[in-house]
């Protein structure tokens, strides 16, 4: 882990009405790391990850106990600003959805929403997204043309752009790999490996190769519980759980 801690998470548990999706989790993730959270289905990664930037409260009937800090910041602490927390903590869906409009406006929608902008600055705020999410050099000459047009990969990277303009300090990725051919995959994980020099990734990948490919340190989750943490290396080669063991070598999930 880096030395410096940008994620702290405390006993913290998560219900559906009656359901607990997480169990006492408590882990802490680096500032400028790639944090994988891996495990079969319904096992609570997308539950935590939305926890990150309190998604989960606009789920009915769904509530928390324990802590989550963001530096010093309890994110759950009343007095939180919650469109100030989602934009230091953004997050990139499995599905790329790309706004109706053009590219440059696609990536001006977040940063035209905080007020009046000199068109100047605008610019330099949307290709600096853009090349921050390696997608500038595809995409320069046709900054006006309908981002619906583009691949799914290039969508997925304008969707990336679409939050790095309005200059988070978390990126929180849900498989965002997961409708995309190889070549795609590839870009999506050297993007990501760039951004990692700016800020603190959390990715539920798409399968435990991607982890073990982008990732710093993972998390292996089952039925809600943390099984282990560390990093990647030793996690895929030497983990210390036979759960784990028996996850990442194919005997079940």
């Amino acid at each position: 882990m880096s030395e410096q801690r940008k994620i702290l998470i405390e006993d913290f548990s998560f219900y559906y009405d009656s359901f607990q999706a997480l169990r006492d989790i408590n882990l802490k993730i680096g500032a400028k790391e790639i944090f994988a959270i891996f495990g079969p289905a319904r096992s609570g990664k997308t539950t935590l990850l939305k926890s990150l930037n309190r998604l989960t409260d606009l789920i009915f009937g769904g509530r928390h106990s324990g802590a989550i800090f963001l530096d010093d910041l309890n994110i759950y602490d009343p007095k939180v600003n919650l469109t100030q927390l989602r934009r230091r903590v953004g997050m990139v869906f499995d599905l790329p959805t790309p706004l109706p409009m053009s590219i440059f406006d696609n990536v001006a929608y977040g940063p035209r929403l905080k007020g009046s902008i000199p068109k100047r600055r605008l610019s330099e705020i949307v290709e600096k997204a853009l090349r921050s999410a390696v997608l500038w050099e595809e995409v320069k000459d046709r900054l006006h043309t309908s981002a619906l047009r583009l691949s799914g990969g290039q969508q997925q990277r304008l969707c990336i752009a679409r939050i790095l303009a309005l200059e988070p300090e978390v990126l929180l990725f849900d498989e965002p790999c997961s409708g995309l051919d190889p070549i795609s995959t590839a870009s999506i994980e050297e993007t990501l490996t760039q951004l990692k020099k700016e800020y603190t990734i959390v990715l539920v990948p798409h399968n435990i190769q991607q982890a073990s490919r982008v990732a710093d340190r993972a998390a292996f989750f089952l039925n809600g519980e943390m099984v282990e943490e560390g990093p990647v290396f030793q996690i895929f080669t030497r983990p210390r759980d036979k759960r784990t063991e028996d996850y990442v070598t194919g005997k079940f999930g």
